[in-house]
């Protein structure tokens, strides 16, 4: 492929990750406000959320680098639909449920963005891009390990608070 292709190629790539990532805010910070008997995975939200942020200030280096800019209108567009899929969730009575079910389907959607923007990466000698992405993915994975290690604990606490009476929301 043409230099020039694997270029385009991995610019779409890092504009369409800048705006997962800012999706990805949309969906975790209403969750964060909405947790008040689950202080483990408001934590661990609230670290992710930074984490997400860095993401994009490392996406938004490597653009620089190449002398593009993010695509605000894919920014705004998956930053809205992350806030309607944070919100539709909102009614459930399993809302902490669907939401871990939902932030382990997309973290993993995030690990495969970046593995393959590592392998574009690759194929057109952007070294220098390597290592931003590799902390990017190392982050997603985490984040989705640590969701499939408790999620079994996190379904047992809910049917705890729900025989109790409790919820999730505030």
């Amino acid at each position: 492929m043409p230099e020039k292709e694997i270029r385009d190629v991995f610019v779409v790539g890092l504009r369409n990750a800048h705006a997962m990532e800012n999706q990805a805010l949309s969906i975790m910070k209403p969750q964060l406000k909405r947790i008040d008997n689950y202080p483990e995975v408001a934590a661990k939200l609230d670290q992710h959320i930074r984490e997400t942020e860095g993401q994009i200030n490392r996406l938004e280096e490597i653009l620089d680098g190449l002398n593009e800019d993010k695509s605000t209108l894919k920014d705004l567009a998956l930053s809205f639909t992350g806030s309607m899929a944070a919100l539709g969730h909102t009614v459930a009575g399993d809302e902490i449920l669907k939401n871990a079910f939902a932030n382990f389907a997309f973290e993993h959607y995030e690990a495969a963005a970046y593995k393959s923007l590592l392998a574009v990466a690759e194929a057109g000698g952007y070294g220098a891009a390597m290592t931003g992405l590799q902390a990017n993915l190392a982050e997603e994975l985490a984040m989705a390990e640590w969701i499939n290690d408790n999620l079994a604990a996190l379904t047992k606490k809910f049917l705890s608070l729900r025989e109790a009476g409790e919820t999730a929301k505030v």
